[in-house]
């Protein structure tokens, strides 16, 4: 199974990235319902990869944060232009949880992509579209914005081709568990005796 980690979008705005479908000949567009930021591409991964996939997601620990569209922007520039998107304001929570998925992967022996991160909801794959068409795309919607959603759980998402394209599926899904954390500080603090603190 082709699987990926990810991050859905709520459908209100899904639906609003769904209307600047258009102008663009031979782009594939994304449905609405497929949209999604990509935090890490696995590839095929079955059986017992996978159970290690899910254990290392369950452990991740972040903070609720949001999220916010700001802009647009192409992969494969002049020399031939493969998909346009909708970009991210820059998010230190983001990169942070970008990297902790890593790290939780990598101590179960799950490999990632060694690509550059750039955070953005892919609008449409594009296959011999002109490059001037796409720049002109992507200057229009320069000032694309929306107001901050909430981010408080990861998906493990599987990838299915279809005739019009790959449809997304949401497998698993890992809320953050931050609040772990915290419960069990709580119940440390509980199980003390008064008077017994320690302090370093």
């Amino acid at each position: 199974m082709r699987v990926f980690v990810g991050l859905d979008l709520p459908a209100p705005l899904t639906t609003r990235l769904g209307l600047l479908k258009g102008g663009l000949p031979g782009a594939r567009w994304v449905k609405p319902e497929n949209m999604h930021v990509t935090l890490h591409f696995l590839g095929e991964v079955d059986g017992a990869r996978l159970d290690d996939v899910d254990l290392a997601l369950s452990g991740v620990m972040a903070e609720p944060f949001t999220l916010q569209l700001a802009g647009a922007g192409e992969f494969g520039g002049a020399k031939g232009p493969r998909v346009v998107w909708a970009g991210l304001a820059p998010s230190p929570a983001l990169e942070q949880l970008h990297g902790r998925v890593a790290g939780a992967l990598a101590r179960f022996g799950v490999e990632t992509e060694a690509r550059r991160f750039v955070p953005h909801v892919t609008l449409a794959w594009l296959r011999d579209t002109p490059y001037e068409r796409v720049a002109e795309f992507v200057t229009h919607h320069a000032l694309l914005a929306s107001d901050p959603w909430p981010v408080a759980s990861l998906h493990l998402y599987s990838s299915h081709a279809g005739r019009e394209g790959h449809d997304y599926r949401i497998e698993a899904s890992y809320p953050f568990a931050a609040n772990l954390m915290e419960a069990a500080w709580d119940e440390d603090d509980e199980d003390e005796e008064p008077g017994t603190e320690e302090w370093g």
